[in-house]
């Protein structure tokens, strides 16, 4: 049986993906949020990729999957307008780490949990610090 530091190494041998939906955001500031990833981390969002408005009265979400095994240092806070509803799924050391690198630009508060076997879903609230 492993522990949960041989747990963690494990995945992190095997790469931290990250899938993550940001919400309940003006698209400029998910643009901001997707900025701060790319910066950290490796993502299937390209800078071009930008977030657009969507015509129609249904929710908007904007997706992207990143990928926590190297993380890049991104220092200082970066503005948002508003607050920005992130959903991320994966697992339980990747999520930590993606929390933990975006606490580094924004003001970061988990706002619920849903634990499974492997993995975890959590959803943060993020704002300017």
């Amino acid at each position: 049986m492993n522990s949960t530091r041989e747990a963690q190494a494990e995945e992190n041998k095997q790469g931290g993906e990250v899938s993550v939906v940001l919400s309940g955001c003006a698209k400029d500031d998910a643009g901001t949020v997707f900025d701060v990833l790319r910066a950290a981390f490796a993502t299937d969002r390209a800078s071009v990729d930008v977030p657009q408005d969507v015509t129609g009265k249904q929710p908007t979400a904007w997706v992207a999957t990143v990928d926590v095994a190297e993380e890049r240092v991104v220092s200082g806070s970066v503005e948002l307008a508003a607050p920005v509803t992130v959903d991320a799924q994966g697992g339980y050391w990747a999520v930590e780490r993606l929390r933990h690198s975006l606490a580094g630009a924004f003001a970061v508060r988990v706002v619920g949990t849903v634990f499974g076997d492997q993995e975890e879903e959590v959803r943060l609230r993020l704002a300017s610090k």
